[in-house]
């Protein structure tokens, strides 16, 4: 559906609204390669300087398709961000709208001078509700909100478009004054609120209140397009709450030009994210409302209650957390654990009857796992992320550093057998750092390997690896599948080795990368090739 925007024709008139999914280059880079439904490409907010954001939770769910959030304008920083954005290849057919924000005019002046050279048009966000001195408070003062606008029109030659805050009693007189001031577009709306969430008695959001997204905020986002529509032709974006092609039509027939898709696309990994667009502009085109089906609406973030039985220090910065309870997981799935007040985190179940959890002490959420005793409470919430299905008659070889043990301990012992044992290779620093050993040996062959020799083969995991495979035949090489979990550089060393035995496709890699959210939405775990690590992982093929 080419759809012609701002002096462009568009390859599509959908867009996700920025802070959603295409918040990192390699992810743009994907959607723009693989989604031309995607006609508009929305970033993420960019302020003048890195802003690490809010610790998480950062998303909570209140209803089915109905969300909270408090990123908090996560984001490297404007000259960081020209750089990603200069790394991308733009189709001739798409429009790269940059999203940037400041706390002043003069900050916003200098985000849109480093960054229009490298985009489309602007996205002003003036209307971020839960950023302190950000956002909704500038976006409700029509004076300030005509200032910034001129400002920035004034010193840059790309299209300028305000995205507006619903928080007002007249969304039209901030609109109008968007406009008068030189504006090309509108966009809205941004998240209503701010709102609340809790769990067990406890704020869920670290920030405590966040900005409401999904199903529950359409009727508002309507009212706002429809209010906008009468008093210009320009062109508006519709975004919130939208998630079926009934809701674009309604959107559309308010007076939308490009509609956005963005909360509804919470659970959807990368494949599925695709179906459901192609879906969606298939049901404009036909009159159909057919993407209904595909929407994840009985996603679970609600949060279980565990106590503490144990925790079993391995050494000054490793323990063994035991819950009293079991968790449904399958191989290649993974949890969070959320401490309230501290935070959340991502962890694979080092086994699920009972829960057994792997701690690494390396920061803040960890040291607090590190310190937790005998009846203290904690929360899980999922599984989440892919599992993994190994051919029935695969040679399973798994590689782990660190508490990689834990995300491969279950699929080895679920995927090999008496008379096809999986084989574990399991690599640490010293003797001292090894855990859990006894028990992988009697559900599989375990190699270990030691930097300085105290345990097993004196050296690099991956070079005993090597002298493994170097004893295979030809057939069980060919039937050999890997699935490698731990730091980046070990990975990397370990697909090295790999790659020497067999072809790409048998690798699988569970690399640490930041996870926030989990379900897809905040983009924080992006891949290289830009896939979303807690949905189309966390163990993915990297040919």
């Amino acid at each position: 559906m080419k759809t012609a925007f701002l002096g462009k024709t568009v390859s599509g008139p959908f867009t996700i609204p920025s802070g959603i999914v295409s918040t990192a280059p390699s992810i743009i880079q994907r959607i723009m390669d693989e989604l031309p439904e995607v006609g508009v490409i929305t970033t993420k907010s960019v302020g003048p300087v890195p802003r690490t954001g809010n610790r998480e939770p950062v998303y909570s769910q209140y209803a089915p398709g109905c969300f909270v959030n408090a990123v908090g304008l996560t984001n490297p920083g404007a000259e960081e961000a020209r750089r990603g954005f200069e790394s991308l290849s733009i189709p001739e057919d798409r429009f790269l709208l940059v999203s940037i924000f400041g706390g002043s005019i003069e900050e916003f002046v200098s985000v849109a001078k480093i960054l229009a050279p490298v985009a489309d048009g602007l996205e002003l966000n003036l209307s971020c509700p839960h950023a302190q001195g950000y956002g909704m408070a500038m976006g409700q003062d029509p004076e300030m909100v005509a200032a910034i606008v001129s400002a920035v029109k004034a010193a840059v030659d790309v299209p300028v478009i305000p995205k507006l805050t619903p928080n007002v009693d007249r969304i039209e007189d901030i609109g109008r004054a968007a406009l008068q001031a030189g504006a090309d577009g509108l966009c809205a709306i941004n998240t209503v609120g701010p709102g609340y969430t809790e769990s067990h008695g406890h704020p869920v959001l670290s920030n405590g209140m966040g900005g409401m997204s999904g199903g529950g905020v359409l009727p508002t986002a309507l009212k706002c397009i429809r209010a906008l529509k009468t008093i210009t032709d320009k062109p508006i974006i519709g975004c919130g709450g939208l998630s079926t092609a009934d809701d674009c039509r309604a959107a559309m027939n308010a007076g939308a030009s490009i509609v956005g898709v963005g909360s509804a696309l919470s659970g959807m990994d990368t494949q599925g994210m695709n179906g459901f667009f192609r879906q969606l502009q298939r049901d404009l085109e036909t009159g159909g409302n057919k993407a209904k089906a595909e929407l994840n609406l009985d996603l679970d973030m609600d949060f279980s209650a565990f106590k503490v039985v144990t925790n079993e220090p391995v050494c000054d910065d490793i323990t063994v957390v035991t819950l009293n309870g079991n968790i449904n997981i399958q191989p290649g799935e993974y949890v969070f654990v959320w401490i309230p007040g501290v935070g959340e985190k991502p962890f694979s179940c080092l086994t699920d009857a009972p829960l057994r959890l792997a701690v690494i002490d390396v920061g803040q959420f960890t040291h607090a796992c590190y310190a937790l005793e005998p009846g203290d409470d904690v929360y899980i919430r999922g599984p989440h992320g892919a599992p993994v299905l190994p051919k029935d008659d695969a040679h399973v070889v798994c590689v782990a550093g660190g508490t990689g043990l834990a995300a491969v301990y279950q699929l080895a012992r679920d995927f090999g057998s008496q008379e096809k044992p999986a084989q574990i290779f399991a690599g640490a620093r010293s003797a001292d750092r090894l855990y859990f050993i006894d028990e992988c040996r009697a559900i599989a062959d375990v190699h270990i390997a030691t930097d300085d020799g105290s345990a097993g083969f004196n050296g690099r995991v991956t070079d005993a690896l090597r002298s493994y495979l170097d004893t295979l035949d030809a057939e069980t090489l060919a039937r050999t599948e890997f699935y490698n979990c731990g730091p980046e550089p070990m990975i990397h060393a370990a697909e090295a080795v790999q790659r020497d035995f067999v072809e790409p496709a048998k690798m699988f890699s569970a690399i640490d990368y930041t996870t926030k959210c989990g379900v897809g939405i905040c983009g924080a775990c992006a891949s290289p090739d830009g896939r979303r690590i807690c949905v189309d992982g966390p163990f993915i093929n990297t040919q």
